[in-house]
């Protein structure tokens, strides 16, 4: 919809937000509003592609574990707990350090790193239907292991696993953000933590260039946050119980 590019570099430097410049611009005369509409592509799709890539991964190892049980069960759920120990930022920071700074890698490595809250869910969902009484009667016709998993038992799972990932959105926003904001974003793209990182050297001289992408992060990361909560709210049965 915006017809001007994140990166042209205007006659005035530091206009403060007005009627001509909506939102201000940057050092360089860059219009503040393009740069974060652009930025808002790029921080959304992070934050969507990692949740998918997290979801998709703790899908297939929670529905393995779940429905095969035993020594894979156990060895599935002692890697996810090691996922869960290990402090998840510090990793991504020695990844992305490591790597070099790409917006693919950094979708990857939050997406590597967030999987397995999702698996011990879909782990959980899988152990308390895989005894109901419609999986239970699938069986004794005859449906394959596969069609148990993807027909019976793991449409019943998701609502949870969507409760989760839009709660995975938030985290994988804000955590490119801090990426960003400490140097190790995608220097080849706009986003609102690369906005926070160029707005560092000039917060007393030009607020505005630090405090539009600080709220829209804030704004955008609670907002999905929130989502989740009423997500929560509508697709879980007990929660409907309780407020009858």
């Amino acid at each position: 919809m915006l017809t001007g590019s994140p990166t042209h570099i205007g006659a005035e430097a530091f206009c403060p937000p007005s009627a001509a410049c909506l939102l201000g611009t940057d050092d360089l005369g860059r219009d503040m509003f393009v740069r974060m509409a652009h930025g808002a592509r790029v921080s959304l799709l992070v934050g969507f592609a990692a949740a998918a890539f997290a979801s998709v991964i703790g899908i297939i190892v929670g529905a393995i574990s779940g429905f095969v049980g035993g020594r894979i069960d156990e060895l599935f759920m002692r890697v996810a707990e090691a996922f869960q120990v290990v402090p998840q930022f510090f990793l991504a920071i020695l990844i992305v350090a490591l790597f070099g700074p790409s917006l693919t890698k950094i979708v990857l490595v939050i997406g590597i790193l967030s999987w397995s809250d999702t698996a011990r869910i879909v782990r959980a969902e899988f152990l308390k239907l895989r005894g109901q009484d419609f999986v239970v009667a699938a069986r004794l016709a005859g449906a394959s292991r596969g069609a148990l998993i993807f027909s019976e038992i793991l449409p019943n799972a998701l609502p949870p696993v969507i409760v989760t990932a839009s709660l995975q959105i938030a985290s994988a926003i804000l955590t490119e953000a801090s990426l960003s904001f400490l140097g190790l974003g995608d220097p080849d793209q706009v986003s609102w933590g690369q906005l926070l990182f160029a707005a560092q050297p000039f917060l007393n001289q030009a607020w505005w260039m630090a405090v539009f992408p600080g709220l829209a992060i804030l704004v955008t990361t609670l907002g999905f946050n929130l989502l989740g909560d009423g997500l929560n709210d509508v697709l879980d049965p007990r929660q409907k119980g309780s407020a009858r």
